[in-house]
């Protein structure tokens, strides 16, 4: 994916590979959450999911223009076994590419994936070689164009 950089007066705008749906804030969280609920779907396991107490970052894409936007939801699933942990990495790698998305990395404890249908990336993360293990999940979405820059600011 190559971006290209345009000059405009005296800054540099990025220009993205493709057209940013146009939604605001409010209904891109309700989206990104939906996603992060089959992801979690996808795995297949019953635990106890945590998400930090920032919930969902908003991220300006200010370097594409003043109205773009993306959200990052980090959360968790906690308190399983060991091998619940290993079965739902193995749920993943088969249900993700059973849902289009693509696996870019895969290793017995991270998984890498994108949904150029959807629009979002995920990566998941088996931290168990700890005192309380888990697994970390972080959903990504592209830039989206906000309805206006204010809306943007209000994130």
């Amino acid at each position: 994916m190559s971006l290209l950089a345009l000059s405009v007066g005296c800054s540099n705008i990025m220009e993205l590979p493709y057209t940013p749906e146009r939604m605001d804030p409010d209904p891109a969280r309700a989206k990104t959450r939906e996603v992060s609920a089959r992801l979690l779907e996808m795995a297949g396991v019953k635990g106890e999911v945590t998400e930090p107490r920032t919930g969902m970052s908003f991220v300006v894409c200010d370097e594409y223009g003043q109205d773009l936007y993306a959200l990052e939801h980090r959360w968790s699933v906690g308190g399983m076994t060991s091998d619940q942990y290993d079965a739902g990495m193995q749920n993943l790698r088969k249900a993700l590419g059973e849902n289009g998305w693509k696996i870019s990395k895969d290793s017995p404890d991270e998984i890498r994936a994108a949904n150029e249908t959807g629009h979002f990336f995920v990566e998941v993360t088996a931290h168990t070689a700890t005192p309380e293990p888990t697994l970390d999940f972080t959903v990504s979405s592209r830039c989206y164009r906000a309805a206006s820059h204010a809306a943007v600011n209000e994130g």
